[in-house]
């Protein structure tokens, strides 16, 4: 992959932040024709991406905006993984297994079942003995769960890197690595006119502000806020389990039904459930937990025994299998829990792609293609009303008014 130096250069758009939601947005902005640099201050996905499981889920979203981008989001992974070789990226249309430990857990995923159906998501009710069909080795005693077929996985960081390959390489993108962003440069009329850099500085219109939990910190530099915040999360990582080629001891991603209340709790607290799948390489990823503590990446022994117990508990064989690692991320948490998609009212020609915390992986296709939309002024193929930047600014005025 072609990579450069800014020094003094120009661009229809600069993306900041290369994760796989910046490197979708370099891709789709790209491919529409426009002129794309994309800068991130580390690496490529150094950030959120990095220390993602890649999950493209449905099971986990209430009917709602930010279940119709994920619709979409995923029939475009689907389209990525024609063009850019779904192999490349691990693209696994493995299925989800939603797991409940109660009746009354179960009462629930089946309401919210019925209502996925109604929306065309094929769910398909499982009993106790039907779990075990698709997981024989989940514990017994569960009350039921209920199947995804169309949950996927696949392996973030190579996603990221074949999307910001096929911008640079088929469609003339730039990509400036190690290159921090320190101001963003308006014009007399309050537009947007350059990005300047520690390696020096971009004329462009337009900025993409794709810089996940850091999305705030770029906002500001435009002059605006948008209240993104990081909300910490863990993942283990066992031993390999098999070779390749054999068949994996856990078929599916099998997650808790308590996991849904978590993705949408505003709490602030540490918050646990139970998610485990496996991987390509033979391992198998256990997680989930969230919590707003910062950006303190200090490793919390007791979150870490929680999550291992927790998977236990689904699949006791997980007992006699050593932990090999564990790793730490900060996803892009928004306080009413739907990303921030668009252009900013206040500041023309600066949009942003951010705040889609733990589902960040799954909705990249779908956030670039909205910002391609407006970059380019085509029709949207998704409401961009929902996630438009404009409800913080109305928000804003209406705090001030009240004060």
């Amino acid at each position: 992959m072609a990579m450069s130096q800014p020094r003094s250069a120009t661009a229809d758009v600069v993306v900041v932040g290369a994760g796989v939601v910046g490197a979708a947005c370099a891709y789709y902005a790209a491919r529409a024709g426009l002129r794309v640099a994309v800068v991130d201050r580390g690496p490529m996905a150094g950030g959120t991406t990095g220390a993602g499981e890649g999950n493209l889920l449905v099971s986990d979203k209430s009917p709602g905006p930010e279940l119709d981008l994920t619709l979409h989001s995923l029939a475009l992974w689907e389209e990525l993984g024609s063009s850019l070789d779904a192999d490349a990226f691990e693209l696994e249309r493995k299925g989800g297994l939603v797991v409940a430990a109660t009746a009354s857990a179960l009462e629930t995923l089946r309401t919210l079942g019925t209502e996925h159906r109604a929306l065309g998501i094929t769910v398909l009710e499982l009993g106790p003995d039907d779990v075990h069909t698709y997981e024989p080795h989940l514990r017994h005693g569960l009350a039921g769960g209920a199947s995804y077929p169309q949950d996927m996985q696949l392996q973030p960081m190579l996603a990221t890197a074949h999307l910001l390959k096929a911008a640079v390489r088929d469609h003339g993108a730039s990509f400036h690595p190690g290159a921090t962003v320190t101001a963003i440069e308006l014009d007399h009329g309050g537009r947007v006119a350059a990005v300047r850099t520690s390696s020096g500085s971009i004329a462009t219109p337009a900025v993409v502000n794709a810089a996940g939990t850091w999305a705030g910190d770029v906002a500001r530099l435009a002059g605006v806020d948008v209240p993104i915040m990081p909300r910490r999360g863990f993942i283990l990582v066992t031993e390999p389990l098999t070779s390749a080629g054999e068949a994996p001891p856990i078929r599916h991603k099998v997650y808790a039904a308590e996991y849904v209340a978590n993705v949408a709790s505003e709490a602030s607290d540490l918050q646990t459930s139970a998610v485990v799948e496996g991987t390509r390489a033979g391992t198998v990823l256990i997680g989930a937990s969230r919590e707003r503590v910062g950006f303190d990446r200090t490793f919390a022994l007791p979150v870490l025994r929680r999550l291992a117990a927790q998977a236990i508990d689904l699949f006791p064989f997980l007992a006699g299998v050593h932990v090999i690692r564990a790793y730490v991320g900060f996803r892009p948490y928004s306080p009413d829990h739907l990303p921030v998609i668009g252009p900013d009212p206040r500041v023309p020609g600066l949009l942003h792609a951010c705040g889609h915390e733990g589902a960040g992986i799954g909705l990249a296709p779908a956030t670039a293609d909205l910002i391609t939309s407006a970059l380019v002024g085509a029709a949207p193929a998704v409401d961009p009303v929902p996630f438009t930047p404009e409800r913080f600014a109305v928000a804003s005025i209406a705090g001030e008014a009240n004060g």
